[in-house]
């Protein structure tokens, strides 16, 4: 049997966007810059990143105190529905909300995004072929966070659903040989101001 390695898959959903999405704000800036500021200390090969101007930017921030680590961009980074769930799989007390929400989406985005959403567990989770530990960092959007998430607590396919992550805030997430995969950190904001905290949330899940 091939050797494996522990991969720590570090994840951030972008900075703050501008009102059309056509790129970060100051604020997204200032954050990606903490962010990767933070990120320095660790030993990151490689930034996969969303095609989207917003994710992008924030890796291309982070990656400028990255020493060494390979910039990529990833379609399976991208902005995407991981998964639409039917009726009788959601509690009956917030299916009609759940449902509701995701109705905006077409036909091509209930095609592609749980196909992206597969391939992404294939990229990015489970231990690493070798003997060296791998660290990697992805830049991406709410619900690819919420999916990997989610995955790696064995929930329902669903519970991406409610998993909701600030701009700039990380997730860590460690996938051990002959251990179960774990949350080590989650949508964790320390490194940046209390102004800067929270933004991408909706005004009431802010603290």
């Amino acid at each position: 049997m091939a050797a494996t390695a522990t991969r720590y898959l570090y994840l951030v959903r972008h900075g703050e966007a501008l009102p059309d999405e056509s790129g970060l704000s100051e604020n997204g800036r200032r954050q990606a810059d903490l962010l990767g500021r933070r990120l320095a200390e660790y030993p990151i090969s490689v930034v996969h990143h969303g095609p989207l101007p917003r994710a992008a930017q924030t890796a291309g921030l982070i990656g400028e105190h990255l020493k060494g680590a390979a910039v990529r961009v990833s379609e399976t980074a991208g902005d995407y529905v991981p998964y639409f769930p039917r009726r009788e799989e959601l509690p009956a007390d917030c299916a009609d909300f759940l449902l509701r929400f995701l109705d905006g989406w077409t036909e091509e985005d209930r095609e592609q995004g749980p196909v992206l959403a597969r391939r992404a567990l294939e990229r990015y989770t489970g231990p690493v072929e070798g003997e060296e530990e791998r660290h990697e960092l992805v830049v991406t959007h709410n619900f690819l966070v919420a999916w990997l998430v989610r995955h790696t607590t064995d929930a329902p396919a669903w519970r991406w659903l409610g998993i909701n992550h600030a701009n700039a805030a990380l997730t860590v997430i460690r996938y051990a040989p002959g251990r179960p995969s774990s949350v080590l950190v989650q949508n964790d904001m320390r490194h940046l101001p209390a102004e800067l905290r929270w933004t991408g949330f909706p005004p009431e899940s802010r603290v």
